[in-house]
């Protein structure tokens, strides 16, 4: 007998409401909630497989111990025993810091992934974290702390009301959007040019998004600083820059107008390949447009001045007005968030507060670059010890990172490695443990992370649609018992995690003069928490402090769980309005235009006006069928426009003598790979890409799928040394290769 239920999609970050129809336990079809307060019905490719990606029969069913060298299927008791065993004599003998965690970019997608890893952290007290931001998003993070004082204040696009938008390195139609939460971004953008407005596209292929575009700009990949500082030069210079209502609430105009002097148009334009009077155009048409927003992304941040570029992005959103307005860049409230505190100054945001131990890489939010996690483990001849156990959750950087073959024999080296994955993947396949959630329709669903991006504010929450399948852990009890087995506790009761927290959480608002309840005695009103588990009492208590939240019942109308459950497809909490400037949290308490490790960068990127690459660039591209590595073992979510083969143009292919479907060799500063030429003028002249997370050949994993078509992983051509300094972040575009044609069959 069929039967329909809510589900809130984990495939990416537009967070689509679904409608899955459910066969006994089994998901045989998923369609768009048409009655979804945020998605309206919309539906891509990932989503309408949820059902193939949910019963993949190659998910992990059990945990897997090593015995004798194998991975075997396990108990749960033994699993965590075996964590226990091999992680507390490393802490105990070396210190937390030999432990490194890595977290990969799935654990933003899931309600475990959200509450209980900075427990873990906060517990262990290591300083060896890694995480797929730095592989991606880390200079936007880095900056948005600068100007603002808080790396998790990131403005958006207002897409259902600007006149004017500017994407730079994004490319949305394929990617559904990123760090910034829309969805329906293809609809939203038709929309924009059915109303008269205007999308410019910067990048240096000729994408889905930049064939939709008004003005597409191919940049040369890596220049995108150059042009944005030049854009911004032509504000000041042509007395375009108006604040508006922005001036009272920014400092430090004059500084950055003295600063971008020297990068005129045509100072930049050999070195971005883009005519001077065009970026002075791209310059006039957002400053005259009555709204505007500029949107930078992954093209933007994984080149080697990233934080510099997605700083400019805000410069310009800043200069033009556009900050906080509608139409413009509006920084969202979602419903978790903490309580609004008054405006006034913070405590700023602080960069390298440690330092990586071998390369001595600062530490940017709390983390340490992943491109650093094989150097950090296999180097044992500097000061300090090497991480001897590892931690991974939802994590592959073994794909995800540069050079995975250093990676693959240094995680063979380790004392003990712990995984928190679905399948025995490229990473997990070295574990000594690998503890297997269950699949997205099995756990509950509420998007922390992503709510705080997103382009309307609005809250969500899915109980689990079938009920968890006998022999098998939550997610959220998984995490909650490797925190107690990794910190000395194990064998207690995991309830006493999120128990922990409530108390801890409550206890510090409870002295808080801007909490609801100030005054309160914590004990009480975690008695009046509701929900049938501990993450559903937590989230419970993070509505009702929000800024929407009841308040424990100060607020009658606001937020509770209770009212949550109550509206199976969500509750609808208005546009984006401004907030300046309760959101900063400087130490002024202004927008700080030009922080001071911004300043010490720029004559690095004067440096790169007179650099030009000679020879051919690689850039990565996305797939719709695809996030990153996960979905390759998925047979529908393959095939089709989703491969693995390097896009050359047709005069590079000529020149090269390279053939379409022909294999060719592509060697860059970390090693060489083989892929089947695909020749194609949707990219400029000079560069080639190959798309990220392939290389599914590895033995000794079990995703039977993706091994029929591995491709080839793109990070191998990189050796690690290429980041952007201020964030970490590894430089994976703009990076030089050569390419050669081979005469043997692939």
């Amino acid at each position: 007998m069929s039967r329909t239920a809510l589900r809130i999609c984990p495939l990416c970050e537009a967070t689509c409401g679904l409608t899955l129809t459910i066969e006994d336990t089994r998901v045989t079809g998923a369609r768009g909630d048409r009655e979804d307060v945020f998605s309206r019905g919309f539906i891509c490719p990932k989503g309408a497989a949820f059902g193939a990606v949910d019963g993949d029969p190659d998910r992990l069913r059990a945990p897997l111990v090593r015995r004798d060298g194998e991975l075997r299927e396990a108990t749960w008791e033994e699993a965590f025993d075996a964590v226990a065993a091999g992680l507390r004599p490393v802490v105990e003998r070396y210190g937390p810091d030999a432990v490194g965690i890595v977290l990969g970019n799935p654990n933003v997608h899931t309600m475990a992934g959200a509450l209980y890893p900075q427990v873990l952290l906060g517990a262990l007290g290591t300083r060896s974290v890694f995480t797929a931001s730095t592989v991606d998003q880390m200079p936007k993070h880095v900056s948005c702390g600068l100007l603002y004082g808080d790396a998790n204040a990131i403005p958006v696009p207002d897409l259902d009301h600007t006149d004017h938008l500017l994407l730079i390195g994004a490319n949305p139609l394929e990617s559904n959007g990123s760090l910034c939460t829309a969805p329906d971004f293809p609809g939203k953008l038709k929309a924009l040019k059915a109303r008269g407005g205007t999308l410019t596209v910067i990048d240096p292929r000729r994408t889905r998004t930049a064939k939709l575009a008004d003005r597409h700009i191919a940049v040369r990949p890596g220049t995108d600083a150059l042009l944005l500082a030049a854009m911004t030069h032509v504000l000041f210079d042509e007395h375009l820059v108006d604040l508006g209502e922005l001036a009272p609430h920014v400092q430090g105009v004059e500084e950055v107008s003295e600063q971008v002097r020297e990068f005129t148009p045509e100072a930049v334009a050999e070195a971005c390949d883009v005519d001077a009077a065009e970026i002075r155009a791209l310059a006039r048409e957002l400053a005259a447009a009555p709204t505007a927003a500029v949107y930078g992304r992954i093209g933007s941040c994984t080149v080697p001045h990233g934080t510099l570029a997605s700083w400019l992005v805000d410069v310009l959103n800043i200069l033009t007005g556009n900050l906080d307005r509608p139409g413009g860049a509006l920084f969202p409230q979602a419903a978790t968030d903490r309580t609004p505190r008054p405006a006034g100054p913070g405590r700023g945001f602080a960069l390298g507060r440690w330092h990586s131990r071998v390369s001595q890489y600062p530490e940017a939010k709390g983390e340490l670059p992943l491109s650093a996690l094989a150097e950090e483990i296999d180097t044992a001849t500097v000061e300090g010890e090497p991480i001897r156990a590892l931690i991974a959750v939802a994590a592959n950087p073994v794909l995800s990172a540069p050079d995975g073959a250093r990676l693959d024999k240094a995680l063979d080296s380790l004392d003990f490695m712990v995984s928190v994955d679905p399948y025995l993947n490229e990473t997990a396949r070295h574990a000594d443990v690998v503890l297997p959630p269950p699949p997205p329709s099995q756990s509950p669903h509420h998007d922390f992370a992503f709510n705080t991006l997103a382009v309307r504010n609005q809250v969500r929450y899915s109980r689990p649609a079938i009920p968890l399948e006998s022999g098998r852990m939550a997610e959220t009890e998984i995490l909650a018992r490797l925190i107690l087995a990794a910190t000395g506790m194990h064998g207690a009761d995991p309830a006493a995690v999120d128990t922990m927290v409530i108390d801890q959480t409550l206890g510090k608002a409870v002295q808080d003069p801007n909490s609801p309840v100030h005054g309160h005695d914590p004990h009480e009103i975690a008695a009046r928490l509701t929900g049938v588990t501990g993450p559903e009492r937590r989230l419970d208590m993070m509505l009702r402090l929000g800024p929407y939240g009841d308040g424990f019942g100060v607020r009658p109308d606001g937020l509770t769980l209770q009212q949550l459950l109550a509206h199976p497809h969500g509750i609808d909490l208005g546009p984006l309005s401004s907030r300046l400037p309760q959101p900063l949290k400087t130490r002024s308490g202004k927008v700080e235009l030009l922080p001071q490790p911004i300043a010490h960068d720029l004559p690095r990127l004067r440096q790169a006006m007179s650099e030009r690459a000679d020879g051919l660039v690689l850039v990565g591209r996305r797939h719709l069928r695809s996030n990153n590595s996960w979905m390759h073992n998925v047979p529908a979510l393959t095939g089709g426009t989703n491969r693995c083969t390097l896009h050359i143009h047709p005069e590079d292919a000529e020149r090269l003598g390279v053939t379409d479907g022909a294999p060719v060799r592509v060697k860059g500063a970390g090693g060489e790979v083989t892929a089947p030429a695909e020749i194609t003028d949707a990219l400029r002249r000079g560069v080639v890409s190959l798309p990220h997370g392939w290389g599914h050949d590895r033995p000794g994993t079990r995703l039977s799928h993706a091994a029929t078509d591995p491709g080839v992983n793109v990070n191998q051509l990189l050796d690690g040394s290429l980041l952007d300094p201020l964030s970490g972040n590894a430089v994976l575009n703009g990076v030089p290769v050569e390419v050669a044609a081979l005469t043997a069959p692939l």
